[in-house]
C-alpha cells in the first residue's frame, strides 16, 4: 500500500487498580511504577519503529492519559536525523546540537475512550462487591447472559459510543494521517469490532500496552463494490501485540 490511514489502538499500561484486582470502570487510578515502565519500554519501540503520529486520541481517565503522555513524551523529544532536519528551511534558527527538535501531535481526549461505566462496582475488587451485593453477584456468578449492573452502562449503550468515536475517526481522517488510539481493555473490544464491521463484539484479553494496528485505504473506504473484499486496500498489521515488553 503506499499512501494510507494508520490506526494504532493501544490499551493503557498497568495501573495500581489493576495491581489491586479491581473492577476499575470509570474510577481514577495511577500508573503503577511498573506501568510507567511497560510505557516507557513501549514508547522506545515505536520511537525505534519510526511509528510518528500525526494525531492522538485517548481516554481521559487518568491511567490512559498518563500512558499518552509517557508516549507522547517519547516521540515529541526525538531528535531529527541530519538528513531531515537539513530539509528545514534554512531561515528557521537551528536550536543546538544537544536540544531536541519537538513537533507539535493534536492530542484529543475522547469521553467515547472511557472504561466501561460499571456503576454501583466502580472501584471494587470482586471480593468487596460479593459483601456488598450478594445477591447480584451470585446472578452473576450463575449465568453467562448479560445482567444489568444498577447504575451501569449497558452493552449496547456501550457499543453505540464505540460506534461513534469510529465514525468520527473515519470521517475526520484521510489517507495519511497516522493516529494512536490510547484507550482500555474492555471497550477496545468494541471499538475493534466496530472497525471490522462485525455484528457482534468479541472477547478479546488484551495485555498492558498491547497494539492492535490497522491499515486502510480511506479514499476507497465507502465504495460498494468488491473492493469491500479487497484485503489489500484493509490490513491488520499487528493484533494483541505486546513483545515490547519482552
Amino acid at each position: 500500500m503506499s499512501k494510507v490511514l494508520k490506526l494504532l489502538f493501544i490499551r493503557h499500561a498497568q495501573s495500581q487498580g489493576n495491581v489491586e484486582r479491581r473492577m476499575q470502570g470509570n474510577g481514577e487510578f495511577e500508573l503503577s511504577d511498573l506501568g510507567r515502565q511497560q510505557a516507557e519500554k513501549l514508547s522506545k519501540h515505536l520511537l525505534a519503529e519510526s511509528w510518528r503520529p500525526s494525531h492522538v486520541y485517548s481516554s481521559p481517565l487518568k491511567r490512559a492519559a498518563q500512558t499518552t503522555e509517557i508516549l507522547l513524551a517519547g516521540c515529541q523529544s526525538a531528535v531529527l536525523p541530519s538528513t531531515v532536519s537539513d530539509l528545514i528551511d534554512s531561515t528557521t534558527e537551528a536550536p543546538p546540537e544537544d536540544k531536541p527538535i519537538r513537533r507539535a501531535i493534536a492530542l484529543h481526549y475522547a469521553e467515547e475512550l472511557k472504561e466501561f461505566q460499571n456503576g454501583v462496582f466502580k472501584g471494587l475488587t470482586w471480593a468487596e462487591a460479593q459483601s456488598r451485593y450478594p445477591d447480584l453477584c451470585r446472578k452473576l456468578e450463575a449465568s453467562p447472559d448479560w445482567i444489568q449492573i444498577p447504575e451501569a452502562e449497558s452493552l449496547k449503550e456501550a457499543r453505540d459510543r464505540a460506534r461513534h468515536f469510529i465514525q468520527r475517526l473515519l470521517n475526520l481522517h484521510k489517507d495519511g494521517d497516522q493516529i494512536w488510539i490510547v484507550s482500555h481493555s474492555w471497550i477496545l473490544q468494541h471499538l475493534i469490532a466496530e472497525l471490522l464491521g462485525s455484528d457482534r463484539s468479541w472477547r478479546l484479553r488484551a495485555g498492558n500496552t498491547a497494539l492492535f494496528e490497522f491499515w486502510i485505504d480511506r479514499s476507497r473506504w465507502n465504495l460498494d463494490n468488491q473492493n469491500r473484499f479487497n484485503t489489500d486496500l484493509w490490513q491488520i498489521r499487528r493484533f494483541n501485540d505486546n513483545r515490547h515488553l519482552h
